[in-house]
Parts: C-alpha cells; sequence; structure tokens
C-alpha cells in the first residue's frame, strides 16, 4: 500500500488537477490495481472532475451527500465523531464508484467524496481531538484518516491499492487528517516569490524547519507535537511546477530562475534534513517536474471530467465556446504529465 497527499500552502497552484491526472492514470495503467481518491478538501474539485466537470458534477454531487449516511469523506467523518475511538465497521457506504457518473474514470478507480460539510463539522473534530481523556485523543483523531486508508484496503481483499488525497491548502483540521494518511507528499507549486514562500511553510508545519525568527512559534506547532507523541508524517516525494510559462518551446527566463531558486532552497535543505524526503540519498532537485502551461487541455480535461489518456487534438466546444487542442502542444502537455505519473 502507497499513499500520496497533494498539498501546498498556496491555493490556485493546481494541485486537485494534478491528483486528479495522476489517480486517473495509473489506474488506467494498472487496471489490477484499486486506486482510491480521498478528497479532503472542502471545495470537492478532485470529486467534480471525477464526476463528470464543472457542468455536470453537481447532480452527482447532490445525490451523494442526500444520502443517509453521507456518501462522501464528511459522512465518514461524522461517524466516527459518533463514535470517536473506535473504527468504522463498514465503510461502503462512504465509497462511489465514479465511473457509475463519468464513463471516461476507469472501473478500479474508487472515490471518497469531497463535501463543503467537512468545514461545518471540522471545530467538532478539532473539539473531540482535545478531549482529556483519554490522554491520547488528540493522536486517535489526528489518525482517523489513515484508519479509513487501512479499512479500504481491507475492502479490497487480495487486490494492491494505491491512494491519492488532495488537501485544501490551509492547515485545518482536515487537512492534518489528509496528511498523517499520507506516506508521500506531492508539493505543486507556481514558480513565483509567494510558491517559495508557501514551501517554506510546509517545511515549518510539517518539520519544524524554519528560521529563527519563527523558531519559538515552532516548539508549540504540529510538527513538535506530532513527533512527540510517534504520529507519523508523509516524507517529500515530488515537487511540481505547473502553469510554467513556456516561449518557443522553453521555459521563460523569469520562471526558470525562480524555479532554480527553489530547487537550489530545497537541496540546501536535503543536506541537514535528508530524513524527511522519501529518497533521502537523491537530491530534491532532480525529483522536480516542469509542467508547461498548455491551458486548452487542462480546461478541457477539467471541466468534462476527461483523463489524460482520453484527451484527443481537436476543435472542442467547452460552453459554446470552441476550444482547440493543438496536437504538437498536447503531446508535449501529455508527456510532461506522464513523467510526473511516472514517479509514483
Amino acid at each position: 500500500m502507497s499513499s500520496y497527499a497533494f498539498w501546498n500552502n498556496k491555493g490556485g497552484v493546481g494541485k486537485s488537477f494534478l491528483c486528479f491526472v495522476a489517480a486517473s492514470e495509473y489506474a488506467h495503467r494498472h487496471p489490477d490495481t484499486d486506486v482510491y481518491v480521498i478528497d479532503l478538501c472542502p471545495q470537492a474539485n478532485v470529486s467534480e472532475m471525477l464526476l463528470g466537470g464543472y457542468f455536470t458534477s453537481p447532480d452527482g454531487l447532490h445525490f451523494l451527500m442526500s444520502k443517509t449516511p453521507r456518501a462522501t469523506v464528511a459522512g465518514y467523518l461524522e461517524a466516527r465523531l459518533n463514535s470517536p475511538f473506535r473504527m468504522v465497521a463498514d465503510i461502503s457506504p462512504y465509497l462511489c464508484e465514479p465511473r457509475e457518473f463519468n464513463q471516461n474514470i476507469p472501473e478500479n478507480l474508487r472515490l471518497v467524496c469531497g463535501d463543503n460539510y467537512l468545514e461545518i463539522i471540522s471545530e467538532a473534530i478539532r473539539q473531540t481531538s482535545q478531549l482529556e481523556i483519554p490522554y491520547d485523543s488528540w493522536k486517535q483523531v489526528l489518525t482517523w484518516g489513515r484508519d479509513l486508508t487501512v479499512a479500504l484496503r481491507s475492502y479490497s481483499g487480495d487486490r494492491d491499492t494505491i491512494f491519492f488525497i488532495d488537501c485544501s491548502p490551509t492547515f485545518a483540521i482536515y487537512t492534518q487528517l489528509a496528511l498523517v494518511a499520507a506516506e508521500n507528499l506531492v508539493v505543486p507549486f507556481i514558480a513565483d516569490y509567494t510558491s517559495r514562500l508557501a514551501i517554506e511553510n510546509v517545511l515549518a508545519i510539517l518539520y519544524a524547519i524554519t528560521d529563527p525568527h519563527t523558531a519559538p512559534y515552532a516548539r508549540i506547532a504540529f510538527a513538535k507535537r506530532a513527533k512527540e507523541e510517534g504520529l507519523p508524517v508523509p516524507k517529500l516525494h515530488t515537487f511540481a511546477s505547473l502553469h510554467l510559462a513556456v516561449y518557443k518551446g522553453r521555459a521563460s527566463k523569469a520562471y526558470e530562475a525562480v524555479n532554480q531558486t527553489i530547487m537550489q532552497m530545497m537541496d540546501d535543505i536535503h543536506k541537514k534534513h535528508r530524513h524527511i524526503f522519501a529518497n533521502s540519498k537523491d537530491k530534491p532537485s532532480n525529483s522536480f517536474i516542469e509542467i508547461p502551461d498548455f491551458a486548452s487541455a487542462s480546461v478541457l480535461a477539467a471541466t468534462t471530467g476527461t483523463p489524460l489518456h482520453k484527451l484527443t487534438p481537436a476543435a472542442k466546444n467547452i460552453a459554446g465556446e470552441q476550444v482547440q487542442l493543438n496536437a504538437e502542444s498536447l503531446q508535449r502537455y501529455r508527456d510532461a504529465l506522464e513523467k510526473f505519473v511516472n514517479c509514483i
């Protein structure tokens, strides 16, 4: 069993789309593996894409949220709130088969759907983690996400499993559940200064790697408590530079300069903190993947719920607008995304 969380402490970097691409392509390439997507973001963007895209998914989302119990991740967490320190006996009510809503999705991909209700119950989850009895209530609550992956692994029986977990950019309690559930962390980013700051936040929040100014706060932060209570956090696995500006087939100098700065920062971190990386022997800069900006393909994939392997070059109609997928540009985009999937 392996599990990957997609997180950066900055919104709008393309993490949900990358999660959608990775899960769909992995399922397509490995039909004998059960691929689970757990959507722990209240915006439920990856669920929207898997259920058919922005135009058709609302009906599917409404159907799943209207069930009793809710056939979503919030439904699962409600069950945990009702019995905080006991595993859920039957996980099947919270699962859905995206292919029933979107024929483009492989049959072996399953979804624990996102739900805006997650935001509403988050305070109840946080308060439960602060109970004085049992003494380890914080650790037990923070492992609810990991418990879910264990239950799903059992649900699959003898089949291989892999988990793709989409996170909210905020470090809310549900993001903490997602990160504790994952063994590996994929960090999507845009090559700009604010993305560098967001990656610095990831290092501080998860691994207590910070500068002298914020070091006093690290002593009371999540990373310190997780270490003290033996709560695992994911290892840094891959950095994906999305929306990379390209001119004549090459990255623009501005984007390339920022990319190099972030890569150098991570290589410097690696010299002193190799234990936080999934591949501790290799330089982090070798696990950076650049994905060129090809908006037409990503817009089409997201709005129609079409996985990478289903995209074809042609003129497409989206909400009355013609979108042209150029064969050469699409292939360059596909090659970059497939390189990322190959890392999983």
